[in-house]
């Protein structure tokens, strides 16, 4: 079976002032002239104490659908990429994500199942190797990643990549493919309380499956250093969902700002 692995890692903060409007030439995330609106994502790392850059990132929010360029046109929908460790909360915010900005949900896994039972002609392949017992083959699964992403309801509602890429050879074959994310969030939990939220599981998988994920860690990252965001998995998950919120609606805002639209 496929494994979506998730990731933990530790960013020092960047100064990072989002109550400042957001215009195609001020826009930080931009690194050249036309509608890029993420490639200079600063390294944050939010928080909930009182000095934290989490209480910086409090504003008005447009809803997603009330996004409406001037031309007639919409954004560029979200791409979004997310990762944590095993019991890192990750599921949840997804479900959250989705409710919130209506993003197609791909997460490998759970695709790697439907395509096996909708008999697809990766899914045959990917049941060869499943029925004798072995890894499904990175090839295989990018590709069917690949396909779902190339669909025209991940075009036009946005994205959210659940779990993947988790090597560097997948973030590379998704980069060759064109799918490019506009910010990479990894939800961050220290080993001993993600050991104590797994309580009633055999240890020994959990750490095995934790040495993984770390192992995989700082290759998959330095696919996506400029664009990712820290995120403190041990708050309340609607605290974290807040800081989640904050941030992907500060990408749309930037992504309207570089179209030259207007919210209505």
């Amino acid at each position: 079976m496929a494994v979506c692995g998730g990731y933990s890692v530790t960013f020092a903060a960047a100064s990072f002032n989002p109550n400042k409007p957001l215009t195609p030439s001020s826009n930080p995330f931009q690194t050249s002239p036309g509608p890029s609106y993420a490639r200079k994502l600063p390294f944050l790392s939010l928080h909930s104490s009182q000095n934290s850059s989490r209480t910086h990132l409090t504003k008005a929010k447009a809803s997603p659908s009330l996004i409406v360029a001037a031309s007639g046109k919409k954004p560029e929908p979200l791409k979004v990429m997310i990762s944590g460790a095993p019991a890192s909360g990750k599921g949840t915010q997804c479900e959250l994500i989705t409710k919130k900005f209506d993003l197609v949900h791909v997460a490998a896994g759970d695709l790697l199942r439907a395509e096996v039972a909708s008999g697809t002609e990766n899914g045959k392949l990917a049941k060869e190797y499943m029925e004798k017992g072995q890894l499904v083959p990175n090839e295989i699964v990018v590709m069917m990643v690949k396909d779902r992403l190339s669909q025209q309801d991940s075009q036009e509602k946005g994205w959210l990549l659940d779990g993947y890429p988790r090597s560097e050879s997948q973030a590379t074959a998704l980069k060759k493919f064109g799918f490019d994310p506009d910010i990479f969030i990894l939800l961050e939990v220290p080993e001993e309380i993600l050991v104590e939220r797994v309580v009633g599981r055999r240890l020994d998988p959990v750490k095995l499956r934790l040495l993984t994920h770390n192992s995989n860690v700082e290759a998959v990252l330095s696919m996506y250093h400029d664009i990712s965001v820290k995120i403190d998995g041990t708050l309340p998950k609607q605290d974290v969902f807040s800081q989640i919120d904050s941030i992907l609606t500060e990408l749309l805002e930037t992504k309207e700002a570089a179209l030259g639209s207007v919210a209505v």
